[in-house]
């Protein structure tokens, strides 16, 4: 094992990542493409643990989600991430990576409910922990949920997956000159509404001191160079 910079990790991943270059659902390739990145990560030794978003899938449903008051939206929400946990569980255990799911409303048939020191010993134990269905509360989002967790578990850092190498000034895909971060301070996040994640995440992580690195997912190695301190990110603390 070599000497990992984060021991223990939370990997945040949006719905999104696993539809591919698809409009919504999943696309077997992008979620394939994350377990690889995971498993290289885990093979180093590093206890992982996984939040993952909806989106993909609230966004084929979101037309019908229309005229639905926020609270039940916000529980279809939450099932569209047990979905994507179940999904990614799967393509896991394909790669011969032990996984357990555990969610915040229980759903004994297809999942563990969540208890903290069961989360925390099936890390312990080497195991690759996917939490479900955000905080288990309307009104949170799965970034807050990731932050929460993160504190629950005394993970070392977050690591947001996403489709940019870092935190910028401006999208960059809309705006040639936005300026890249190579680090932040919370409070620089929060005062230039800079949404990498939503406030109340932002908050949590500052009162905890939890630092949260945004990366780029597409690469072949990225998770496994970040969690070694090597590679191109943004780290927020």
């Amino acid at each position: 094992m070599t000497n990992l910079k984060f021991k223990r990790i939370l990997f945040k991943v949006s719905g999104e990542a696993m539809m591919g270059d698809q409009m919504f659902g999943h696309d077997a390739q992008a979620i394939s493409k994350i377990c690889k990145q995971i498993n290289s990560a885990h093979l180093l030794g590093c206890e992982i643990a996984v939040v993952i978003g909806g989106g993909n899938i609230f966004r084929g449903i979101s037309k019908a989600a229309q005229g639905i008051e926020r609270v039940t939206a916000d529980y279809m929400g939450m099932l569209a991430t047990c979905i994507n946990g179940l999904a990614l569980q799967s393509a896991l255990e394909k790669q011969n990576i032990d996984t357990r799911m555990l969610s915040a409303i229980p759903m004994n048939s297809i999942c563990e409910p969540y208890i903290k020191r069961r989360a925390v010993r099936h890390l312990e134990k080497g195991r690759v922990v996917i939490f479900s269905a955000g905080t288990g509360n309307p009104f949170f989002t799965t970034d807050t949920a990731a932050v929460l967790r993160a504190v629950e578990m005394n993970c070392d850092v977050i690591l947001k997956g996403t489709q940019v190498d870092g935190v910028y000034s401006a999208d960059p895909k809309l705006d040639k000159n936005a300026t890249r971060y190579d680090s932040l301070s919370y409070i620089d996040v929060i005062k230039q509404d800079l949404r990498v994640m939503d406030q109340t995440s932002i908050t949590l992580a500052k009162d905890n001191k939890l630092p949260i690195i945004v990366f780029s997912i597409k690469g072949e190695d990225s998770l496994q160079e970040v969690v070694n301190g090597r590679g191109k990110f943004t780290i927020i603390n």
